[in-house]
């Protein structure tokens, strides 16, 4: 990079590339999900929402780790050309 250039800023970034995260996100809800209401039946029901939220807050990083990884490998800087 050269000091004395402008650069822009370029995304092109689509839906598609974050598509099969956004899937698996939903999965990993789903998937707590069922197991919470599988747990409420038991006779410590607080034990189900531990654990939906335990799932939930530790996959959240993971998660934000994929997208800013994702979104950071999309991002361009192409020098202005002089008019």
């Amino acid at each position: 990079m050269n000091p004395g250039i402008p650069y822009a800023v370029r995304c092109n970034l689509a839906f598609g590339d974050i598509y099969l995260q956004v899937m698996a996100w939903m999965a990993v809800i789903f998937v707590s999900l069922a197991a919470g209401l599988a747990l409420m039946g038991s006779s410590r029901p607080i034990f189900a929402l531990v654990g939906v939220g335990l799932i939930l807050v530790l996959s959240l990083p993971f998660l934000l780790f994929a997208f800013v990884t994702t979104l950071l490998n999309h991002i361009q800087l192409e020098p202005l050309q002089a008019d």
